[in-house]
């Protein structure tokens, strides 16, 4: 039985979208929830992705050329309007403790960052930084669960990892105005910039 077929598939529908960063792929449900949020670079890991997030369902994903109301939130947050994806509401697979990172994730407003211990001590679990960051890491909607806000800690408080890559996550917080720009200089050094 294909998946076209299948009484138990779960139909998203995918957008794409052109931003300053590349074209962005999001997914909603029926329910207009966002479900991922990737790069077209990544399309690939982002059907893994959501493979390993809904295990026990057939995900099929179908193309629509019509704005859902996450496409238009995020149309506004890349026009300078920060706190317009900050309602939308999303719906993730994954585990109770990635879930927990993830929400909490959330509550890190615009122009702000905070550190992986930080975010560890939120949840209750200050020892669980390895975890924290693991879960950090397999978000599946990046920018609106805004895990480009969490840093490395110490006195350096560095960009450490970003699936869709440092050269987003930096532009993504100055954006927010929670870093100051680059110096053209180092622009020059960064791929993507």
């Amino acid at each position: 039985m294909n998946a076209h077929t299948d009484p138990m598939a779960t139909t998203f529908l995918l957008e794409r979208q052109p931003t300053p960063l590349g074209t962005m792929l999001l997914a909603t449900d029926e329910q207009a929830r966002l479900r991922i949020l990737d790069w077209e670079e990544h399309e690939e890991a982002m059907h893994r992705l959501l493979r390993r997030h809904y295990p026990r369902q057939s995900i099929i994903l179908r193309e629509t050329p019509r704005k859902s109301p996450a496409m238009r939130a995020l149309e506004a947050y890349f026009d300078g309007e920060l706190h317009a994806i900050d309602g939308l509401e999303v719906a993730t697979g994954g585990t109770a403790f990635q879930r927990l990172v993830w929400a909490a994730l959330r509550t890190i407003p615009a122009g702000s960052t905070i550190s992986y211990q930080e975010l560890a001590s939120r949840i209750g679990r200050p020892t669980a930084v390895r975890a924290v960051g693991l879960a950090n890491g397999a978000n599946p909607i990046s920018i609106v669960v805004p895990c480009h806000r969490v840093i490395g800690s110490g006195n350096k408080r560095s960009l450490v990892g970003y699936g869709g890559g440092l050269h987003r996550k930096r532009w993504l917080l100055e954006h927010e105005n929670a870093m100051p720009p680059l110096r053209q200089a180092q622009q020059a050094c960064l791929p993507g910039l």
